[in-house]
C-alpha cells in the first residue's frame, strides 16, 4: 500500500521553531492587510477563501511547532515551542481586534451569506461571529473596555493557575494516625520527628483518604485540601463579576449566555434544565448508596453519619469486600504491546480501517511508534498517520491526551485531498527486564478514551481545516472518545483484548464478571458529585452582575446535590477548581451531556453486538467524518434517527430500564 502523502518531519531545532512562528506571524499580518483592503468589493472569494487557505496550510505547522513543549527530550526544543506558542497566542488576539479585517469580512456576511452554502456558509458564519463576540460591532469605547476586562480575565487566570501550580501546603501525621495507608507511600512521605509529612498532590492525598482508618485523619485531609490555596478565593470572585460585566458590553443577558451560544447546548436553560433533570433523576439512587456506604460505616464505627471525607474510604472497602476487584491481577492478563495490537484490531474491525506499523519512523524520539492508516470499506484508501509516544520521560507531558499534529483539508488551489496526523500521548510503565509492562484495566479505559479521539481526528473529511475532526463544540468533543471507553466493559471484548502475559489465558470469566459489575458501583452518588460541580459553575455564571455568595453555593450544594454532610464544615474548595478558570467557565456540565450521548449510541447501536461493522461504518460516515462541519445535534437525530435520550445512560446506573 502506498502512501499518497509523506510523513511530518520532525527534525527541528529550537530557532528554527522561532524562525517559522514569526513566519506564521508574518503571513497573518500580511493577509490581514489584504482582506482589509478589500472593504469596498469584498467577496468570498478575494477576502474569505484566501483567509480559509492560510488557516488550513498554517494549522498544520502551528500545530506542530507548538507540540514539541509537551514531548520534546530537548528542554531548549521545548522552550522554543512554549514560546512560539505564546507568540501565536499573542498574535492570534491582536489579529481577532481588527476592525479594518472585520469590517471586510461583515460586508461579505451582509452581502453573500444566503447564497452560500454548506461548509462555505458555515465558515462565514462561524468567522463573522468570531469578530462580534469580540465587541468589533461595537463602538470604540465599548472595545476599549472589552479590551481592559479581558487583559483583567487573563491576568486572574494566570494568577489562578500559578498559585495552584505552586501550592506547597501539607499536614504532619503520627505513624498511628495514618493506620491503613498503604506501607509504600507512607515510606515516599517526608519524615522528621517521627511525623509524616502529606501533600495535597493527589498521590499523598487520595491513598489517605482512601485507606487511613482513622475519620479524623480523614477529615483533616479533605478539609485542609479543600481550603488550600486561600488567595484564590478572591481571584475567582473577581473573574465571575468581570465575566458578568464583559457579557453585558457584548450584548448578553449573563456569561453563561454569552458562552453556551458558540456551544452544542446553546443556551443556559437547556443546561439548567439537563442538570436538573439528572439530578432529580439520580437522588432517589443517590440515597439508596448513601445508605448502604453508612450501614457499612456503623458496622466500623457505631455510627451511620456519612461525611463527604468517609466516601473515598467507605466506596474503597466496599469495591475490595463485595465485588473483589484486584487491579495487579487483572493487570497481569493486559501486556501493552499486545493490548495494542488487540485494541487497533477492534478498531479495525468496526470502522473498517487497517493500522500498518511504519518501520523505523523518523519521530520527535526513538520510543515514538507510527502508523499509516487505511479505509478498507469499499478499495483501500489512505487516511492518515498515528503516532503512540508511550512512556513517561523528563519533559513531557504527564497525564494522557489525544495531540492533533496536522488537520485534514481539501487544497483550495489544488482541490487535492490533504490528509491528518494525529498523536495519542500516555505514560504507561516500560517493560522491567523479567515482565512486560502491564496495563492496569483503568488505563486500558484511557488507551481506549483517546484513541477515540485519535480516530475522530484521522476520519474527519472536511473542506477545511476550521471544522476537521475533533473542531467540534466543546461540550461534544469528549462524545467520541467517551463512547468507545464502553468497548472495554463489554464481556466478548475484555476476552479479545486480554491474553495472561506469561500462559497467553484471556481473562478468566469471574474476574470479568466481577469487574463489570464493579464498573457503576455508586455511580449516582459519583454523578451527583459532578453535578454540584455543574450546577455551582452554572449559578456563577448565570448571575447577572457575578455577585455571589460562593461559600454558601459551594457547600449548600454539595449537601443538596452530591448529598454528603459537610458536618457542619464550610470549606472553599472552589479556590482549587481548576476547570472554573481554565475554559470550562459555564462548561463542565459537558462532561455529563457528552456522557449521556456516548451512553444513547453504545445502548441503541453497539450494545447487542459491539463488533457490528454496519453500526460502525454507520456512525464513522455520519457523526466522525463529519468533524464541525455541520450542527452537532444534527449529526446525532440523522445517526439515532429520534433526538437523543438520557435513557440509556441511567439505565446504565441501574435507574431505569431504556427503550429504543
Amino acid at each position: 500500500m502506498e502512501t499518497t502523502q509523506q510523513p511530518l518531519e520532525w527534525d527541528h531545532f529550537p530557532e528554527q521553531i522561532l524562525q517559522l512562528a514569526d513566519q506564521l506571524v508574518k503571513e497573518g499580518r500580511e493577509l490581514d492587510d489584504l482582506v482589509a483592503s478589500t472593504v469596498d468589493n469584498a467577496s468570498f472569494k478575494n477576502t474569505i477563501a484566501p483567509i480559509a487557505h492560510l488557516e488550513n496550510v498554517q494549522a498544520r505547522i502551528s500545530n506542530q511547532i507548538t507540540f514539541y513543549q509537551h514531548v520534546s527530550a530537548s528542554k531548549e526544543l521545548r522552550d522554543a515551542s512554549n514560546e512560539a506558542d505564546k507568540r501565536l497566542r499573542e498574535f492570534s488576539i491582536e489579529s481577532g481586534l481588527r476592525q479594518d479585517v472585520y469590517k471586510a469580512i461583515h460586508a461579505v456576511y451582509e452581502n453573500e451569506l444566503d447564497k452560500l452554502e454548506g461548509e462555505d456558509k458555515r465558515f462565514l458564519e462561524k468567522l463573522h461571529r468570531q469578530y462580534e463576540r469580540n465587541g468589533l460591532n461595537k463602538p470604540e469605547n465599548v472595545r476599549d473596555q472589552i479590551k481592559n476586562l479581558k487583559q483583567k480575565l487573563s491576568t486572574y487566570a494566570l494568577e489562578f493557575s500559578k498559585n495552584l501550580g505552586e501550592e506547597t501546603e501539607h499536614i504532619w501525621f503520627t505513624k498511628e494516625e495514618l493506620d491503613g495507608v498503604p506501607e509504600d507511600v507512607v515510606a515516599q512521605f517526608e519524615q522528621d520527628n517521627g511525623k509524616y509529612k502529606m501533600t495535597f498532590k493527589y498521590p499523598d492525598l487520595f491513598p489517605v483518604l482512601k485507606y487511613a482508618k482513622n475519620p479524623e485523619t480523614r477529615k483533616r485531609a479533605f478539609v485542609d485540601d479543600q481550603n488550600k490555596v486561600k488567595e484564590n478565593g478572591p481571584l475567582l470572585k473577581q473573574a465571575v463579576e468581570t465575566r458578568a460585566e464583559l457579557a453585558k458590553l457584548l450584548g448578553y443577558e449573563n456569561f453563561s449566555e454569552y458562552i453556551l451560544e458558540e456551544r452544542m447546548a446553546k443556551t443556559p436553560k437547556t443546561v439548567m434544565d439537563f442538570l436538573v433533570d439528572l439530578r432529580d433523576k439520580l437522588k432517589p439512587l443517590g440515597k439508596q448508596e448513601i445508605k448502604s456506604l453508612g450501614e457499612m460505616k456503623l458496622k466500623d464505627t457505631g455510627n451511620s453519619e456519612y461525611y463527604v471525607w468517609d466516601h473515598r474510604y467507605y466506596h474503597n472497602k466496599m469495591l475490595e469486600e463485595q465485588y473483589q476487584v484486584d487491579e495487579k491481577q487483572i493487570s497481569e492478563y493486559f501486556p501493552l504491546k499486545q493490548t495494542i495490537e488487540r485494541m487497533l484490531a477492534i478498531y479495525e474491525k468496526i470502522f473498517q480501517l487497517k493500522f500498518k506499523q511504519v518501520e523505523n519512523p523518523k519521530t520527535w524520539h526513538s520510543e515514538v511508534q507510527q502508523f499509516s492508516v487505511w479505509k478498507t470499506d469499499s478499495k483501500e484508501e489512505f487516511v492518515g498517520y498515528l503516532y503512540f509516544d508511550l512512556h513517561p520521560r523528563e519533559g513531557k507531558y504527564g497525564h494522557a491526551a489525544n495531540f492533533g499534529l496536522a488537520p485534514g483539508y481539501i487544497d483550495v488551489k489544488t482541490g487535492k485531498q490533504v490528509y491528518p496526523s494525529t498523536s495519542l500521548v500516555c505514560n504507561f510503565t516500560r517493560d522491567l527486564a523479567k515482565k512486560p509492562s502491564l496495563l492496569k484495566h483503568d488505563e486500558v479505559v484511557t488507551f481506549f478514551h483517546e484513541l477515540g479521539h485519535g480516530i475522530h481526528d484521522l476520519l474527519g473529511e472536511t473542506k477545511y481545516a476550521r471544522f476537521h475532526g475533533t473542531s467540534v463544540s466543546w461540550d461534544f468533543v469528549e462524545m467520541p472518545s467517551q463512547l468507545l471507553e464502553y468497548f472495554c466493559w463489554s464481556k466478548n471484548q475484555l476476552k479479545f483484548l486480554s491474553g495472561h502475559y506469561e500462559t497467553g489465558e484471556a481473562l478468566p470469566d469471574n474476574l470479568i464478571d466481577s469487574l463489570i459489575k464493579s464498573k457503576n458501583v455508586n455511580g449516582a452518588l459519583f454523578n451527583l458529585r459532578q453535578l454540584h460541580f455543574g450546577l455551582f459553575d452554572m449559578s456563577l455564571h448565570t448571575s447577572v452582575d457575578g455577585k455571589v455568595d460562593m461559600d454558601g453555593l459551594w457547600n449548600d450544594l454539595r449537601e443538596e446535590v452530591a448529598l454528603v454532610k459537610n458536618g457542619g464544615q464550610t470549606t472553599t474548595g472552589y479556590a482549587s477548581f481548576g476547570h472554573l478558570m481554565g475554559g470550562y467557565a459555564s462548561g463542565y456540565y459537558g462532561y455529563l451531556w457528552s456522557q449521556v450521548f456516548a451512553a444513547d449510541i453504545f445502548y441503541t447501536k453497539f450494545k447487542e453486538d459491539p463488533f457490528n461493522v454496519k453500526s460502525g461504518l454507520e456512525y464513522r460516515r455520519k457523526v466522525l467524518e463529519k468533524g464541525g462541519s455541520q450542527e452537532e445535534m444534527d449529526l446525532l437525530v440523522d445517526l439515532l434517527g429520534r433526538n437523543p435520550s438520557s435513557d440509556a445512560f441511567l439505565q446504565e446506573l441501574g435507574l431505569q430500564k431504556a427503550s429504543g
